[in-house]
């Protein structure tokens, strides 16, 4: 008896062990694919700034497109999350390459948003597509393949694998841990990182040692009253802030959506506004993902790290641009500007507090975007994958106070707090169904 309990249990690790392999490989080479475009999309933007000009009809092209497409690709996250939650009629295949063609049409032409909703919505329209391909799978067996395909969408983009698997394990079902999803989510954003850097991909790197030594490797930062203080008031900030960029964010959406009746003028209306924001600020720093720059002088998330590497209203400024740029219907992800105006507000911060500028840049690089997507335990782990395990606990506190202070984020779907549905069944006659409509 025990010995057919082991073989079967030998059996189910070698399935998903191989599911997630493939689903690594699928998504790594299709994150690869899409980091290596927006590179590409982005220098096209720098070398040439009169193509900005372009961004209202770039808005109505994709306003159009998204009333082609329909309003279940167009929820994005939310769609995907709500799949994880109650499995129903799955992620339709055709949302990577729409969601991917959005994404780097509003880059190209300078919309202010990130990457990480397109790295989620991929990974969770693969994983649908996959899913088709598997006969009787139960709706637990199809939450654990989607919730595998965000992880590797995360941890592919940024380089975070862990991060990535946390971030699928805490997103979708606030308060509750799948543990059986933990193994096929790990490989699978494993592997996506290894096919992401074997396609050549290469990702930021960040270094903090203003509180540790040279040598340090996983040594902890001595702990400090003080510096616990600070990380508590940074984290009730970050998290005010994550509120203010959710609220404008929705505001914005919402007002359009009252005001101008016919829906492909509302991203038109919002790249007109792109455009005065540019001429009214001075500065095309805000547009596009904002990570660096070939300019030195460039506010940038890397610049965020150092004495006078930003704007004391650079926050702000990100803020603005994204808020309407997202909120306005154009498409692309909210990680990337969040880690830029949380770095951006650290940087400030940190003369008030009297703090070390990298240690709080990084602090808000994280907690901005963990109150925003309520996602503390995850932006901790990224802290510890990009800037280091030495100052961890303090990246716990503030993550942790962000998300208290956020309300209630960017992801609608969160907050539906109805638990997911267990009973076993097979998906497949809905998954059919889905297939059958498109057809």
């Amino acid at each position: 008896m025990l010995a057919h309990e082991i073989r079967l249990r030998m059996v189910c690790i070698f399935r998903w062990a191989t599911i997630s392999g493939v689903l690594g490989v699928l998504i790594g080479s299709a994150c690869a694919l899409f980091l290596g475009l927006l590179d590409v999309v982005t220098r096209l933007r720098i070398d040439q700034p009169s193509w900005l000009w372009f961004l209202p009809l770039a808005g109505v092209g994709l306003g159009w497109l998204s009333l082609r497409v329909g309003l279940e690709i167009n929820s994005g996250n939310n769609l995907v999350i709500r799949e994880i939650k109650n499995p129903d009629h799955g992620v339709p295949f055709g949302m990577a390459p729409f969601v991917l063609f959005g994404t780097l049409v509003t880059h190209l032409f300078g919309g202010s948003a990130g990457r990480e909703g397109t790295a989620v919505q991929i990974g969770g329209s693969i994983a649908g597509g996959l899913a088709r391909r598997i006969p009787g799978l139960s709706p637990r067996e199809l939450r654990w393949l989607l919730m595998a395909g965000v992880s590797a969408g995360f941890g592919g983009v940024f380089g975070t694998p862990l991060a990535g698997m946390v971030f699928a394990l805490e997103v979708a079902v606030l308060g509750r841990v799948e543990v059986r999803a933990i193994l096929p989510c790990l490989l699978a954003a494993l592997v996506s990182n290894w096919v992401c850097a074997a396609w050549g991909i290469e990702h930021t790197t960040y270094t903090i040692r203003s509180l540790v030594a040279e040598d340090a490797t996983l040594g902890l930062s001595p702990l400090s009253g003080r510096l616990i203080l600070s990380c508590l008031a940074g984290g009730v900030l970050f998290g005010l802030t994550a509120r203010l960029f959710t609220g404008m964010t929705h505001g914005v959406q919402r007002l359009g959506e009252r005001t101008i009746s016919i829906p492909i003028l509302r991203p038109a209306v919002g790249g007109f506004m792109v455009i005065a924001l540019v001429y009214w600020v001075g500065s095309r720093d805000y547009l596009g993902l904002g990570v660096s720059s070939s300019n030195p002088s460039a506010a940038t998330i890397v610049n965020a790290f150092h004495a006078g590497g930003v704007d004391p209203w650079g926050w702000w400024w990100k803020l603005l641009f994204t808020a309407v740029t997202l909120g306005s219907g154009f498409k692309g992800g909210e990680a990337t500007p969040l880690f830029f105006i949380g770095a951006a507000l650290g940087n400030r911060l940190a003369f008030w507090f009297g703090v070390p500028i990298d240690f709080l840049a990084a602090m808000g690089f994280v907690a901005v975007f963990a109150g925003a997507t309520h996602t503390p335990l995850a932006c901790t782990v990224m802290a510890a994958e990009l800037f280091g395990c030495e100052s961890i606990l303090y990246f716990a506190i503030s993550c942790f106070a962000a998300n208290r202070l956020s309300g209630t984020g960017v992801y609608s779907a969160q907050r539906d707090m109805e638990a997911p549905r267990t009973e076993e069944r097979s998906v497949a006659p809905a998954l059919g169904k889905v297939e059958n409509q498109r057809s």
